[in-house]
């Protein structure tokens, strides 16, 4: 028999097995009549932290079995690809990874295209962007081996449960080398100083079986035959960027394929190029594609304009977000830094935090370099000084400036007015050193004479945002902090800092696609995955996403 049973311990004590089993007895006494010799097996299924009402416990869920064993969950099998069914993967992010790896369960040749670097190479253009304040467009903490979420903390945590398999997701990690505690933990995380090392095992399982990565390899368009994408057309790009030439925002340049372009080509090609890959969304407005020998095919641009978010990044001492969620207690020392999760509704918009990073850092995070854009990690200690969050306001397409439309109904008015803000912070800023404004001064609308310490490594400038961001966006910032301090007091706070632009959270563009087939709708056999696509946001639900994507394009070739 198996029982499923929720008991809450002090801190501490979530290690005392007589403790929890007769906690867990006295919980089933009404199901079942046990005996502590009677339970075979317990499974840690989930633990979570609750610090309401001033009252602090740990909550364990547990799976009791009595006179059984449990079974373990199975790793998916990896089989040989072959060569002659071939499937093109744009991007080694999630979707992508987790795409390939189910392609190969079907014996399907994954050939994975990556603009960016590996993941030790990526190291290195990242920590150029702080010691030299240069930023690789092709090899940044945006692009490269793992995308986004590699190099920016490694959460884990969903509610997309309805989207696919998370425990499936989980159980692959582990395989590659993460820790077995983000099988049970309610907030599970990596971290990035170990979630490339994952990344690296990833890849090696899928060359291992026949698969194909080709890094520094930039997507220029797609190949159309029979009405069909059978293919695309790329270029090397240089391991070290040579400087790029800045686009004029008003006129998009899409990429196109040229003559001397590299034609590579597929059974199916799922794009799964990340939210940040702004050439992917102009070259699909322009709606012109190429036959294998370069002449033009037109189709119907298959983009749509979402709902977004921007705001800053908010960081406190740790010390102080400890206090506030444990409520002083000492006794939570053991519990590792405190996580918060805050909304509010301001002006019919919300207001949210994202992407919380307790006892770590904010990192530089553009992908050109005419913006500046921040971002948080934490390493799988979070044992840092600090404590961030991104605090963001919801777009919606009806939002964005007139200023940013070219024409009715433009479906790249949202990506424009991101980078329009991208740009305005780094003018505001110096090189990547950060635009930022104490949390007390925003509030009351005056010049931060000093700023506190602040992890951001770039260094960071007094400027006054609460003047130069867009007023929809200073004032509902104001209320919601307001806000939160109700809730969570505390937060607002003389040694808080608001640090400008967090503007990634998602893709204010939306690839659209068959609800059925998931091909994208004007263009079959090409399957738009992950973030980038609009249809996932985080490292698991980008993962189940990606493996939909491949399993619907494995039944159609």
């Amino acid at each position: 028999m198996q029982y499923e049973v929720t008991i809450r311990v002090l801190p501490g004590e979530e290690t005392d097995e007589a403790l929890i089993k007769g906690k867990i007895l006295r919980e089933l006494e009404g199901k079942a009549k046990l005996r502590p010799s009677d339970i075979t097996a317990l499974t840690l299924s989930k633990k979570s932290v609750d610090a309401r009402r001033g009252r602090l416990s740990v909550v364990l869920r547990y799976t009791v079995y009595a006179g059984e064993q449990p079974g373990s969950r199975p790793v998916p099998e990896w089989k040989q690809a072959d060569p002659g069914r071939r499937v093109i993967i744009v991007g080694s992010g999630p979707a992508g990874l987790f795409a390939a790896l189910r392609l190969l369960e079907e014996g399907i040749t994954p050939i994975i295209v990556e603009r960016g670097a590996e993941a030790p190479e990526r190291k290195r253009d990242i920590a150029d962007i702080t010691r030299k304040g240069q930023v690789n467009p092709d090899s940044n903490y945006c692009f490269g081996e793992g995308g986004a979420g590699t190099f920016s903390d490694g959460k884990l945590y969903t509610r997309s449960n309805k989207r696919g398999d998370i425990g499936r997701i989980l159980t692959i990690l582990v395989a590659h080398g993460a820790e077995k505690g983000i099988l049970t933990d309610a907030h599970p995380h990596v971290g990035s100083d170990r979630l490339p090392l994952i990344v690296a095992a990833v890849r090696k399982t899928i060359l291992s079986r026949g698969g194909e990565f080709r890094f520094h390899t930039r997507m220029t368009g797609l190949a159309v035959e029979g009405g069909r994408v059978c293919g695309i057309f790329a270029e090397p790009v240089p391991a070290k960027a040579e400087e790029p030439v800045p686009a004029k925002a008003e006129e998009p340049v899409p990429a196109k394929a040229e003559a001397s372009d590299s034609f590579l080509r597929a059974d199916a090609v799922i794009l799964a190029a990340g939210h940040s890959a702004d050439d992917v969304y102009e070259y699909l407005a322009a709606g012109k594609a190429a036959d294998p020998e370069g002449r033009e095919v037109s189709f119907a641009p298959p983009l749509e304009a979402k709902t977004f978010a921007v705001g800053v990044r908010v960081e406190h001492p740790r010390e102080l977000i400890d206090r506030i969620q444990y409520h002083g207690r000492g006794e939570a020392a053991s519990m590792g830094a405190a996580e918060y999760r805050l909304v509010t509704q301001e002006g019919d918009r919300g207001v949210y935090s994202f992407c919380m990073c307790p006892g770590g850092l904010i990192v530089p995070s553009a992908s050109a370099e005419e913006g500046l854009v921040v971002n948080g990690m934490s390493s799988s200690g979070r044992n840092g000084r600090w404590s961030n969050a991104a605090v963001v306001v919801e777009t919606r397409p009806e939002d964005v400036p007139g200023e940013f439309r070219l024409e009715s109904g433009d479906q790249l008015a949202g990506l424009r007015f991101r980078r329009a803000l991208e740009a305005e912070a780094k003018r505001q800023g110096d090189g990547q050193k950060a635009p930022a404004q104490r949390m007390v001064d925003f509030l009351a609308r005056r010049d931060s004479a000093s700023l506190p310490p602040c992890s951001y490594s770039p260094g960071v400038v007094p400027s006054r945002l609460d003047l130069w961001l867009p007023a929809r966006i200073a004032d509902r910032l104001s209320a919601a902090f307001r806000a939160f301090d109700r809730n969570m007091r505390g937060f607002i706070d003389g040694e808080a800092i608001l640090v400008a632009m967090e503007t990634r959270t998602s893709s204010p563009v939306r690839i659209l696609r068959d609800p059925e087939s998931l091909e994208c709708a004007t263009l079959p056999g090409l399957y738009p995955a992950g973030e980038g696509s609009g249809y996932a946001g985080g490292i698991v639900s980008s993962a189940m996403d990606g493996e939909k994507c491949a399993a619907a394009a494995a039944r159609g070739i």
